[in-house]
């Protein structure tokens, strides 16, 4: 009689062991994302609806291209562009700067960020109408 491999017989020995269950896992991580998100400040809240809003408008944007078509392909890569590039400016540059956890941008007040984001903002849609042309 032949003996099996060192894996296959912990991968069979290891079914039946009862293992927990893949949805008490899933319950467990979304309550403490749920209780780690509840003490986060109202304006990175704010924050974060924005970069949602600006996601699904560039979702909203595919869609049609995919449905309608997408003639005017430079218009709609502008469209598309603007959106996502003012979600990574406002998600990633503006929260970053914001959040006073971060221990970089501790002594930058938080209107010197706004006023990055909307400068870097402008430059962006300038770049964007310069494509459209």
């Amino acid at each position: 009689m032949a003996l099996l491999p060192f894996w296959l017989a912990l991968s069979v020995r290891h079914k039946f062991f009862k293992m927990p269950r893949a949805t008490s896992d899933a319950k467990l991580l979304i309550q403490s994302l749920h209780k780690a998100y509840a003490a986060t400040p109202t304006n990175l809240k704010i924050i974060d609806l924005y970069v949602i809003c600006a996601v699904a408008a560039a979702l909203i944007q595919v869609a049609y291209m995919g449905l309608v078509g997408s003639f005017p392909f430079n218009s709609f890569l502008s469209g598309v562009l603007s959106c996502i590039g003012t979600a990574v400016l406002a998600g990633i540059c503006l929260r970053i700067q914001v959040n006073k956890d971060n221990k970089e941008f501790k002594d930058l007040p938080p209107e010197r960020a706004f006023a990055d984001f909307v400068l870097c903002n402008l430059v962006l849609h300038l770049v964007i109408m310069n494509f459209l042309g």
